[in-house]
């Protein structure tokens, strides 16, 4: 019995480890790319991989990629 609960366990934690790393490989294209002056420290672009949003430095979303540039 106590070998049957620690198998269903096992499975389950395995399962969602599986299913957050799918979702996880799969939203992360998605992301806008800021990239950031490494002198100054000021936004200089953002790339969109997204069609559907149009960020920009002066309206950068919640989420995104910090990439540092000279």
């Amino acid at each position: 019995m106590k070998s049957r609960i620690y198998d269903f366990l096992t499975y389950t934690i395995i399962s969602c480890i599986v299913v957050l790393m799918v979702y996880a490989l799969t939203s992360l294209p998605d992301l806008p790319q800021a990239r950031f002056s490494h002198s100054t420290g000021e936004c200089v672009e953002v790339i969109n991989y997204d069609k559907r949003f149009n960020y920009t430095c002066e309206t950068l979303p919640s989420r995104y990629e910090h990439v540092w540039v000279q």
